[in-house]
């Protein structure tokens, strides 16, 4: 028998590519999104194994209706959905401070919480996936309440585990660095932002949307049965190699006895 996987922000960006990953790996996907027409342009891309659905994650009834039209408790469940509000802390609206709250940090608590009840109640368990950020790891200038609202994700992935793990539903989170694709396509339209970006990174090159994709499918399967609680960066050791990006005096680079 088929599973279900619930994709949330399937619209466009890294959300349709996990769509199409998922239904690649034998999912039927429940692709949704506040946007109804992109959401149905991703499905009519994949196929009828794509069943798209507008759903507002902010909104509780919405999402337990949502939950409770699929035909079975879904074996996988993927927080995608999110929204950036960059900008100083002292310049920022309480609007976009609650937006990305209530999009980002309660969006993926309504839809974790509505999703693993059904996974509960039917006993069979599923993974759910939550989508962070580097940014949720490690403050960023002018990350605003993006920071903030991917920081929460982190910590309410912990405690989703912590609670749900004895019912066999598992909770990770996946955390992309600095990713080619989806909010951040603006960004790396300029050439020269690629090239200092992408020399920044250990590996040596931006992330994909495939690189985002191929970690979540491999939580949510069978090969990751006996892990749950953690936060994996997908990042090309980004996080992991900020002494990369300071500047280096030149005794230093003669004398590597010399300290940091």
């Amino acid at each position: 028998m088929t599973s279900w996987a619930v994709i949330t922000g399937a619209g466009s960006g890294i959300g349709a590519v996990l769509a199409r990953h998922a239904v690649k790996d034998g999912y039927r996907v429940a692709a949704w999104d506040v946007d109804e027409e992109a959401v149905r342009a991703t499905a009519a891309a994949i196929g009828e194994a794509c069943v798209p659905s507008r759903v507002d994650i902010t909104d509780d009834d919405a999402v337990r209706a949502a939950v409770d039209d699929l035909p079975e408790a879904p074996a996988l469940v993927v927080n995608n959905a999110g929204v950036v509000r960059f900008g100083p802390l002292l310049e920022l609206s309480a609007a976009d401070w609650r937006t990305a709250l209530d999009v980002n940090l309660t969006g993926t608590f309504l839809v974790a919480r509505a999703a693993a009840a059904r996974m509960i109640a039917e006993g069979l368990g599923g993974a759910i996936v939550n989508i962070s950020s580097i940014n949720g790891l490690a403050a960023a200038p002018g990350a605003g309440a993006y920071t903030a609202s991917k920081a929460g994700v982190v910590m309410l992935t912990e405690h989703m585990a912590l609670e749900w793990g004895a019912h066999g539903v598992r909770v990770n989170t996946v955390a992309p660095g600095l990713i080619d694709a989806g909010m951040s396509d603006a960004i790396y339209a300029d050439p020269e932002v690629r090239r200092l970006r992408s020399g920044r990174v250990p590996l040596g090159r931006l992330g994909t949307a495939h690189d985002v994709a191929d970690t979540v499918l491999f939580l949510g399967s069978d090969r990751a049965a006996y892990v749950t609680g953690q936060t994996l960066a997908v990042d090309g050791g980004i996080t992991r190699g900020a002494l990369n990006a300071m500047p280096r005096a030149r005794a230093q680079v003669e004398d590597p006895t010399l300290g940091s």
